[in-house]
């Protein structure tokens, strides 16, 4: 039998039979792969969580015939979720020169201890491939799953901001962009080739999924499951969203909005379709752990997770939508609040898998906001997470309304006593008081790690204020309300 290939590592073709001969499967992570199979020792081990991106790669897709490169934690990233790309680490992006980021870091003071350095090059290199817009914000926010403990991190911000001038003279467009990081010494020369390289590649496997077994275990991106269950995992044979192409998709038609199970949280974000009806997704989604989660993390592993704080879930329920379960041989459809059965106890026959969610386009008159709390503002779990929806009539009375709440109930809770009470109420501080007594009775916290019960419910209450603060800030007066 010949060797498949399966995706590029650097300027490495890596094949099945490598990873055979080496007893490494398609559920095992890239991380070790990269470092005890292939002696890359430039990705670093640390905390196995995501949180730190010592261990930052880049992963290049074809994307509508566009090379298209994000940087991802490979701590958290299982082979099967890689086949058909191109994996870049630190050794995929040196020269014999350094780089220009490379070099303003040094010049700028950003590396010390150095365990953390060659994540920040990396993440810094995939906004230098993948990112239309150059500005101080957007270069900052490409390094927001990297952790440094000893700069402080404004000689690093100092070194990324140095760099815009040369990316803003380089041609935006898929070729060229390449062709002028690679004549401005910001990537080796063999990325001229991947391009069709990979056309090549995933032209032989053509159904990647030939290549690989059926199991009973599906993994999304993996991104809660590999911290909770790594050990376990790693010697599973395992199938993958990822290698289902189908199941990455967001559709608008017929007045409803349908969602595949495997895109990802930043597919989300950065989604037209989405833009148009949620005008803050960007900045509600920068919420969602960092970068380098919401690039792998996504919404079908979020909702089967069960987690009672899951942002995607507590995001899109407000909007009432009906979550698609897919068996071999039939399809069941029902709503998302009804999916979750108990902590962690989900209505999912064993042969069944999430194929996607939808809900009806709302109305112009629409308005959408979405709260959260938690010990840091960014990559950070909720403490407590609410997402809030209404629409109105032309007298300005309510006519539909989702209220939702993470972490004060053992699923992630739609209010329906709450929402009911809204239908035909207008926007005003009575209403909002009475709204508060009645998610007060309708929530059932504990108290846990991440606060205590009473907490939780002054956490919620004040996020209900601010949906209300945020959204109607001319028909709500916070003055009487504190008086």
């Amino acid at each position: 039998m010949s060797a498949h290939e399966l995706f590029i590592l650097n300027n490495e073709i890596i094949t099945d039979e490598m990873l055979s001969s080496d007893e490494i499967t398609y559920s095992s992570l890239l991380l070790d792969f990269v470092r005890y199979n292939k002696r890359l020792p430039g990705t670093k081990i640390g905390c196995r969580e995501g949180d730190c991106g010592a261990c930052t790669v880049l992963v290049g897709d074809l994307v509508n015939d566009q090379l298209d490169y994000q940087q991802i934690v490979s701590c958290l990233t299982p082979i099967g979720n890689i086949i058909g790309k191109h994996v870049v680490t630190i050794e995929g992006i040196n020269r014999e020169q350094l780089t220009p980021i490379q070099r303003e870091i040094i010049n700028e003071g950003g590396t010390q201890c150095g365990a953390c350095t060659p994540g920040f090059v990396v993440s810094l290199t995939g906004y230098a491939l993948n990112n239309d817009v150059v500005g101080p914000e957007q270069i900052i926010g490409s390094m927001d799953g990297n952790i440094c403990r000893c700069t402080g991190y404004k000689s690093l911000e100092k070194a990324a901001i140095s760099i815009l001038p040369m990316l803003d003279s380089i041609n935006k467009t898929d070729t060229l962009r390449i062709q002028g990081l690679v004549e401005n010494e910001f990537i080796p020369d063999y990325f001229l080739e991947i391009k069709d390289r990979l056309i090549n590649l995933n032209r032989n496997l053509s159904r990647k999924t030939e290549l690989h077994k059926s199991s009973n275990i599906l993994i999304g991106g993996g991104t809660d499951l590999y911290v909770q269950r790594a050990e376990w995992l790693t010697r599973q044979s395992a199938d993958f969203l990822e290698l289902k192409e189908s199941s990455s998709f967001i559709n608008h038609e017929n007045g409803k909005v349908v969602i595949g199970a495997g895109i990802t949280s930043t597919q989300l974000m950065e989604s037209k379709v989405l833009t148009d009806i949620f005008p803050n997704i960007y900045k509600h989604f920068k919420l969602f752990g960092s970068t380098l989660i919401r690039n792998i993390a996504t919404l079908g592993g979020n909702i089967v997770n069960g987690s009672p704080i899951a942002d995607m879930v507590i995001f899109f329920l407000a909007l009432n939508p009906t979550i698609n379960l897919q068996a071999q041989q039939e399809k069941r459809s029902l709503n998302l609040r009804d999916f979750f059965l108990d902590y962690k106890t989900l209505d999912l026959k064993e042969d069944e898998i999430v194929s996607s969610i939808d809900f009806s386009l709302p109305p112009d008159n629409g308005c959408f906001n979405f709260e959260k709390v938690s010990k840091r503002t960014y990559l950070d779990i909720a403490s407590v997470n609410s997402a809030f929806y209404v629409d109105f009539d032309a007298t300005n009375t309510i006519t539909t309304a989702g209220l939702t709440a993470g972490g004060v109930a053992p699923v992630p809770k739609y209010l329906t006593i709450g929402s009911e009470y809204l239908i035909g109420k207008q926007i005003n501080n009575q209403t909002l008081l009475n709204l508060l007594d009645i998610v007060d009775q309708e929530i059932s916290p504990i108290s846990d790690v991440r606060g205590s019960a009473e907490y939780k419910r002054l956490l919620l209450r004040q996020l209900i204020i601010a949906h209300f603060i945020t959204l109607f800030e001319n028909s709500v007066h916070i003055e009487e309300l504190i008086a």
